[in-house]
């Protein structure tokens, strides 16, 4: 039971976390020996729903279409950079990438002489309600290769973060691309581990909704996400009540908790796949997903590939990750290695050298 002191957050400007009574749940839960825990806990949480957040940040123009999705130029117009198609995670939204002026991964590639291109998976329809993982990169992602490769004279690298980098494995399996990069990126379900069970019983009590609605909402998604790691969750607003209002800290992590808390819903299709042929079933660890009609893997692989794998992750385990000969595991963790204080050192760098080593065509 919740006790009567949480009742003013309802009043509150909801920005998150969500679903907030499964929060206030965990928080008494992981408290509940600490009441000075708590009460920092709840210090931070009403500190992070009343700090003042400015204008959203506007990602970059949009240069082609397919669907409902975007594909948004971070480069130069009429620059002849290499192409960079970066695929992030249908779960949650594309701006981790570029999440403030001073940590933006892709405007930062920007300058190192490549051309990022960032896929926006935008607000799925109704008509989009049966949509799966592979229907996302048959009939979206593929024909925006296509269109690039068409445009722009020449293949893109791929370089896919979280589920998105296990989309792009996929979509380089089925298309000509130059390159792929895959970052946090899980592919063997099974190294889930014993998450994978809390997961499913989470994903059988909201699977009849979700399947009435038509979507997953992030609700569902950021349930389990919080199962991996309630104390993590918890200690993080202990944390929050701590900084000083305005600092770096502060600022940057207000907005990745937006980030964290916010997102378009999966298609029902999406989601059930995620849920019960990928996690449940560890249907590409297991060489049983198929794009285009033919398999999908490392093994099917004709381009130059390789992967960053954090080992503190507990969003994506590195058991998880696809284990490509070229892989490079990282010390920090699955969100640090994209906005955190060591990004540059851990992915960035490496990520750009990586690209800058590449051959082009002639």
């Amino acid at each position: 039971m919740v006790v009567s002191r949480l009742t003013p957050f309802d009043a509150a400007s909801q920005h998150g976390p969500r679903p907030l009574p499964l929060f206030l749940e965990m928080l008494q839960s992981e408290t509940a020996e600490s009441p000075e825990r708590r009460t920092a806990a709840l210090a931070g949480l009403r500190a992070f729903q009343e700090a003042p957040r400015g204008r959203p940040r506007k990602l970059a123009p949009i240069r082609f279409r397919k669907g409902r999705v975007r594909l948004r130029d971070y480069g130069v117009k009429g620059e002849t950079a290499r192409p960079v198609i970066v695929v992030p995670s249908l779960i949650n939204g594309p701006n981790i990438l570029d999440l403030t002026h001073d940590v933006s991964l892709l405007r930062w590639l920007a300058g190192t002489g490549v051309r990022p291109l960032l896929v926006d998976w935008g607000a799925p329809p109704p008509r989009d309600r049966g949509m799966d993982l592979a229907g996302h990169v048959e009939q979206l992602l593929l024909p925006l290769i296509a269109k690039v490769t068409e445009r722009l004279g020449e293949p893109p690298v791929l370089a896919g973060y979280c589920l998105g980098g296990t989309m792009a494995l996929g979509a380089a399996c089925a298309a000509t691309v130059a390159g792929l990069a895959l970052i946090a990126a899980p592919w063997r379900f099974a190294g889930f581990g014993a998450g994978r069970a809390d997961i499913g019983s989470l994903w059988s009590a909201a699977k009849p909704s979700c399947e009435a609605m038509g979507l997953v909402p992030v609700e569902v998604l950021q349930s389990g996400f919080w199962r991996l790691d309630p104390a993590k969750t918890i200690a993080k607003y202990e944390a929050f009540a701590r900084m000083q209002p305005g600092s770096p800290a502060w600022k940057a992590f207000i907005a990745v908790e937006d980030w964290a808390n916010g997102g378009a819903p999966l298609p029902y299709g999406a989601g059930r796949q995620l849920m019960e042929d990928f996690i449940a079933r560890d249907l590409p660890g297991s060489g049983a997903w198929r794009i285009a009609g033919a398999v999908a893997g490392p093994a099917q692989l004709d381009c130059p590939a390789i992967e960053f794998v954090s080992r503190h992750d507990r969003i994506v385990p590195a058991a998880s990750a696809a284990d490509l000969p070229d892989r490079h595991d990282v010390a920090a963790g699955h969100v640090g290695m994209i906005v955190g204080s060591r990004r540059r050192a851990e992915l960035w760098e490496p990520l750009a050298d990586w690209l800058s080593a590449l051959p082009r065509p002639k």
